[in-house]
Protein backbone atom coordinates (compact mmCIF):
# COMPACT_ATOMS: atom_id res chain seq x y z
CA UNK A 1 0.00 0.00 0.00
CA UNK A 2 1.06 3.44 -0.69
CA UNK A 3 2.28 5.27 2.30
CA UNK A 4 2.66 2.13 4.47
CA UNK A 5 6.04 1.19 5.89
CA UNK A 6 7.60 -2.19 4.86
CA UNK A 7 8.17 -4.63 7.73
CA UNK A 8 11.79 -5.44 8.31
CA UNK A 9 12.96 -9.01 7.52
CA UNK A 10 14.45 -10.72 10.58
CA UNK A 11 16.84 -13.67 10.07
CA UNK A 12 17.53 -15.88 13.11
CA UNK A 13 20.72 -17.93 13.24
CA UNK A 14 20.61 -20.99 15.48
CA UNK A 15 23.94 -22.20 16.83
CA UNK A 16 24.17 -25.99 17.00
CA UNK A 17 25.44 -27.44 20.20
CA UNK A 18 28.38 -29.87 20.10
CA UNK A 19 27.26 -33.47 19.63
CA UNK A 20 23.70 -32.54 18.72
CA UNK A 21 24.16 -33.79 15.18
CA UNK A 22 25.03 -37.35 16.35
CA UNK A 23 22.54 -37.47 19.15
CA UNK A 24 24.91 -39.48 21.39
CA UNK A 25 23.65 -42.85 20.12
CA UNK A 26 27.18 -43.98 19.31
CA UNK A 27 28.01 -43.92 23.00
CA UNK A 28 25.33 -46.50 23.73
CA UNK A 29 26.59 -48.75 20.91
CA UNK A 30 30.18 -48.42 22.12
CA UNK A 31 29.19 -49.25 25.69
CA UNK A 32 27.37 -52.37 24.45
CA UNK A 33 30.45 -53.38 22.46
CA UNK A 34 32.79 -52.97 25.44
CA UNK A 35 30.41 -54.96 27.66
CA UNK A 36 30.20 -57.77 25.11
CA UNK A 37 33.99 -57.91 24.77
CA UNK A 38 34.42 -58.01 28.53
CA UNK A 39 31.96 -60.92 28.75
CA UNK A 40 33.77 -62.72 25.92
CA UNK A 41 37.21 -62.43 27.52
CA UNK A 42 35.78 -63.47 30.88
CA UNK A 43 34.34 -66.59 29.23
CA UNK A 44 37.69 -67.36 27.56
CA UNK A 45 39.49 -66.96 30.89
CA UNK A 46 37.06 -69.28 32.66
CA UNK A 47 37.42 -71.92 29.93
CA UNK A 48 41.22 -71.74 30.09
CA UNK A 49 41.07 -72.41 33.83
CA UNK A 50 38.76 -75.42 33.45
CA UNK A 51 40.10 -78.95 33.19
CA UNK A 52 39.68 -80.92 29.92
CA UNK A 53 37.00 -83.03 31.65
CA UNK A 54 34.92 -79.97 32.52
CA UNK A 55 35.29 -78.51 29.02
CA UNK A 56 34.10 -81.83 27.61
CA UNK A 57 31.15 -81.78 30.01
CA UNK A 58 30.23 -78.27 28.82
CA UNK A 59 30.36 -79.42 25.21
CA UNK A 60 28.26 -82.50 25.94
CA UNK A 61 25.74 -80.46 27.93
CA UNK A 62 24.93 -78.18 25.01
CA UNK A 63 24.92 -81.05 22.51
CA UNK A 64 22.33 -83.01 24.48
CA UNK A 65 20.41 -80.14 26.13
CA UNK A 66 16.63 -80.55 26.05
CA UNK A 67 14.48 -77.64 27.22
CA UNK A 68 11.68 -80.12 28.06
CA UNK A 69 13.93 -82.25 30.23
CA UNK A 70 15.76 -79.86 32.53
CA UNK A 71 17.85 -81.94 34.89
CA UNK A 72 21.54 -82.53 35.09
CA UNK A 73 23.77 -79.48 35.21
CA UNK A 74 27.33 -79.15 34.01
CA UNK A 75 28.83 -80.17 37.34
CA UNK A 76 26.54 -83.09 38.08
CA UNK A 77 23.98 -80.97 39.99
CA UNK A 78 20.27 -80.55 39.19
CA UNK A 79 18.42 -77.26 39.09
CA UNK A 80 14.76 -77.25 40.07
CA UNK A 81 12.43 -75.41 37.68
CA UNK A 82 11.43 -72.01 39.03
CA UNK A 83 14.14 -72.00 41.69
CA UNK A 84 17.63 -70.57 41.78
CA UNK A 85 18.85 -73.12 44.31
CA UNK A 86 21.07 -75.94 43.03
CA UNK A 87 20.77 -79.33 44.73
CA UNK A 88 23.15 -82.21 44.56
CA UNK A 89 22.12 -84.94 42.17
CA UNK A 90 25.31 -86.76 41.19
CA UNK A 91 23.34 -89.99 40.89
CA UNK A 92 20.91 -88.43 38.41
CA UNK A 93 23.45 -88.48 35.60
CA UNK A 94 22.92 -91.74 33.75
CA UNK A 95 25.72 -94.11 32.84
CA UNK A 96 25.08 -93.37 29.17
CA UNK A 97 25.52 -89.62 29.60
CA UNK A 98 28.68 -90.13 31.68
CA UNK A 99 30.05 -92.37 28.96
CA UNK A 100 29.22 -89.79 26.26
CA UNK A 101 30.94 -87.07 28.30
CA UNK A 102 34.03 -89.25 28.73
CA UNK A 103 34.12 -90.06 25.01
CA UNK A 104 33.82 -86.38 24.13
CA UNK A 105 36.67 -85.53 26.48
CA UNK A 106 38.89 -88.25 25.02
CA UNK A 107 38.28 -87.13 21.44
CA UNK A 108 39.27 -83.59 22.37
CA UNK A 109 42.48 -84.72 24.09
CA UNK A 110 45.35 -84.94 21.61
CA UNK A 111 48.62 -86.78 22.08
CA UNK A 112 50.29 -83.40 22.54
CA UNK A 113 47.77 -82.47 25.27
CA UNK A 114 48.35 -85.72 27.15
CA UNK A 115 52.11 -85.47 26.76
CA UNK A 116 52.05 -81.91 28.09
CA UNK A 117 49.88 -82.97 31.05
CA UNK A 118 52.34 -85.71 32.00
CA UNK A 119 55.43 -83.54 31.57
CA UNK A 120 53.91 -80.82 33.74
CA UNK A 121 53.06 -83.30 36.50
CA UNK A 122 56.57 -84.76 36.38
CA UNK A 123 58.25 -81.35 36.54
CA UNK A 124 56.06 -80.09 39.36
CA UNK A 125 55.93 -83.12 41.62
CA UNK A 126 58.91 -85.42 41.20
CA UNK A 127 61.79 -83.23 42.26
CA UNK A 128 65.17 -84.80 41.49
CA UNK A 129 63.51 -87.93 40.06
CA UNK A 130 62.02 -85.96 37.17
CA UNK A 131 65.19 -86.54 35.13
CA UNK A 132 64.45 -90.26 35.19
CA UNK A 133 61.03 -89.92 33.56
CA UNK A 134 60.98 -89.32 29.80
CA UNK A 135 57.76 -88.56 27.93
CA UNK A 136 57.54 -88.60 24.14
CA UNK A 137 55.14 -89.42 21.29
CA UNK A 138 55.67 -92.48 19.10
CA UNK A 139 53.74 -94.10 16.27
CA UNK A 140 52.00 -96.30 18.84
CA UNK A 141 51.02 -93.49 21.20
CA UNK A 142 52.29 -91.48 24.15
CA UNK A 143 55.24 -93.21 25.82
CA UNK A 144 56.46 -92.75 29.39
CA UNK A 145 59.90 -94.24 30.07
CA UNK A 146 61.04 -94.69 33.66
CA UNK A 147 64.79 -95.19 33.52
CA UNK A 148 67.53 -96.04 35.98
CA UNK A 149 70.37 -93.64 36.66
CA UNK A 150 73.78 -94.17 38.20
CA UNK A 151 73.07 -94.70 41.89
CA UNK A 152 69.30 -94.35 41.45
CA UNK A 153 67.52 -97.58 40.55
CA UNK A 154 63.83 -98.16 39.99
CA UNK A 155 64.00 -101.80 41.10
CA UNK A 156 66.19 -103.55 43.60
CA UNK A 157 69.22 -105.12 41.95
CA UNK A 158 68.31 -108.42 40.27
CA UNK A 159 64.74 -108.13 41.58
CA UNK A 160 61.25 -107.14 40.47
CA UNK A 161 60.62 -105.30 43.76
CA UNK A 162 60.17 -101.57 43.06
CA UNK A 163 61.96 -98.90 45.06
CA UNK A 164 60.06 -96.10 46.80
CA UNK A 165 61.01 -93.79 43.94
CA UNK A 166 59.52 -96.18 41.37
CA UNK A 167 56.31 -96.41 43.40
CA UNK A 168 56.05 -92.62 43.50
CA UNK A 169 56.54 -92.29 39.74
CA UNK A 170 54.10 -95.08 38.83
CA UNK A 171 51.44 -93.61 41.12
CA UNK A 172 51.87 -90.22 39.47
CA UNK A 173 51.51 -91.76 36.01
CA UNK A 174 48.36 -93.65 37.05
CA UNK A 175 46.86 -90.49 38.54
CA UNK A 176 47.28 -88.60 35.28
CA UNK A 177 45.97 -91.28 32.90
CA UNK A 178 43.24 -92.91 35.00
CA UNK A 179 40.54 -90.67 33.51
CA UNK A 180 41.11 -91.71 29.89
CA UNK A 181 40.24 -95.09 28.35
CA UNK A 182 43.35 -95.55 26.20
CA UNK A 183 44.72 -99.06 26.37
CA UNK A 184 48.09 -99.44 28.07
CA UNK A 185 51.20 -101.35 27.02
CA UNK A 186 53.86 -102.05 29.66
CA UNK A 187 57.35 -103.08 28.60
CA UNK A 188 60.30 -104.16 30.74
CA UNK A 189 63.91 -103.66 29.61
CA UNK A 190 67.29 -104.53 31.09
CA UNK A 191 70.86 -103.65 30.20
CA UNK A 192 73.24 -106.18 28.65
CA UNK A 193 74.92 -107.21 31.88
CA UNK A 194 74.53 -110.99 32.26
CA UNK A 195 72.29 -112.16 35.07
CA UNK A 196 74.22 -114.13 37.66
CA UNK A 197 71.48 -116.55 38.66
CA UNK A 198 71.64 -119.84 36.81
CA UNK A 199 67.85 -120.18 36.78
CA UNK A 200 66.93 -116.61 35.84
CA UNK A 201 67.88 -114.52 32.81
CA UNK A 202 67.26 -110.96 31.75
CA UNK A 203 64.18 -112.21 29.90
CA UNK A 204 62.48 -113.31 33.12
CA UNK A 205 63.69 -110.23 34.99
CA UNK A 206 62.38 -107.75 32.41
CA UNK A 207 59.03 -109.54 32.22
CA UNK A 208 58.69 -109.72 36.02
CA UNK A 209 59.42 -105.99 36.33
CA UNK A 210 56.82 -105.14 33.70
CA UNK A 211 54.26 -107.25 35.58
CA UNK A 212 55.19 -105.53 38.84
CA UNK A 213 54.59 -102.14 37.20
CA UNK A 214 51.23 -103.40 35.92
CA UNK A 215 50.12 -104.37 39.41
CA UNK A 216 51.04 -100.94 40.77
CA UNK A 217 49.14 -99.15 37.98
CA UNK A 218 46.07 -101.32 38.56
CA UNK A 219 46.23 -100.65 42.30
CA UNK A 220 46.16 -96.92 41.54
CA UNK A 221 43.15 -96.68 39.26
CA UNK A 222 44.08 -98.27 35.92
CA UNK A 223 41.41 -100.86 35.14
CA UNK A 224 42.68 -104.36 34.23
CA UNK A 225 40.61 -104.20 31.04
CA UNK A 226 42.83 -101.37 29.81
CA UNK A 227 45.99 -103.47 29.87
CA UNK A 228 46.73 -104.40 26.25
CA UNK A 229 50.13 -106.04 26.62
CA UNK A 230 52.77 -106.76 29.26
CA UNK A 231 56.08 -107.89 27.82
CA UNK A 232 59.77 -108.16 28.67
CA UNK A 233 62.44 -107.41 26.06
CA UNK A 234 65.56 -108.14 28.13
CA UNK A 235 68.40 -106.21 26.42
CA UNK A 236 67.07 -106.50 22.86
CA UNK A 237 65.78 -102.92 22.57
CA UNK A 238 68.46 -100.79 24.17
CA UNK A 239 67.84 -97.14 24.97
CA UNK A 240 71.56 -96.30 24.77
CA UNK A 241 72.67 -98.49 21.89
CA UNK A 242 76.30 -97.34 21.98
CA UNK A 243 76.66 -98.50 25.58
CA UNK A 244 74.67 -101.71 26.23
CA UNK A 245 75.57 -101.61 29.94
CA UNK A 246 74.45 -98.01 30.52
CA UNK A 247 72.02 -97.95 33.51
CA UNK A 248 69.45 -96.05 31.43
CA UNK A 249 68.88 -99.23 29.43
CA UNK A 250 67.19 -100.62 32.56
CA UNK A 251 63.74 -99.13 32.26
CA UNK A 252 59.98 -99.57 32.21
CA UNK A 253 58.10 -98.20 29.21
CA UNK A 254 54.40 -97.37 29.56
CA UNK A 255 52.65 -96.64 26.26
CA UNK A 256 49.18 -95.16 25.97
CA UNK A 257 48.00 -96.56 22.67
CA UNK A 258 46.28 -94.57 19.94
CA UNK A 259 42.72 -95.88 19.61
CA UNK A 260 40.82 -95.08 16.44
CA UNK A 261 39.89 -91.41 16.42
CA UNK A 262 41.95 -90.60 19.52
CA UNK A 263 45.33 -89.06 20.26
CA UNK A 264 45.67 -87.95 16.66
Amino acid sequence: MEGSQAKPIIVKKKKKKHGEHHGGSWKVAYADFVTAMMAFFLLMWLLSMASPEKRAAVSMYFKTFDVFNVGTSLSGHSFMSGSNQAIDSGESMTKASRKRAAEAMVKSLSAEDLSKRLKTAVQERLGSARNQVLVDITDEGVRIQIVDAEGSQMFLSGSASPTDKALEILRLVAENVADIPNRVVIEGHTDASPFRSSRTTNWELSTDRASSARRILEANGIGPERIARVVGYADQELFIKLDPKDPRNRRISIILQRPSGNLE
